[in-house]
């Protein structure tokens, strides 16, 4: 299955993949920086037993 969508995004236009692929990237970072932000958030709410932060 993972090979077929190689195949397909080989026939897209070179300028249109590279410009989805960086979106896909981006969006990526995004994530995994609110992820990260969100974890820190947590991290400190039960380090200081903030119920209140922590349920926020």
């Amino acid at each position: 299955m993972e090979n077929n969508a190689l195949n397909e995004i080989d026939r897209v236009d070179p300028n249109l993949r590279d410009e989805m692929l960086a979106e896909l990237f981006l969006d990526q970072m995004v994530s995994d920086f609110k992820r990260s932000k969100i974890l820190e958030r947590i991290d400190h709410s039960l380090k200081n037993k903030d119920k209140e932060a922590l349920l926020h």
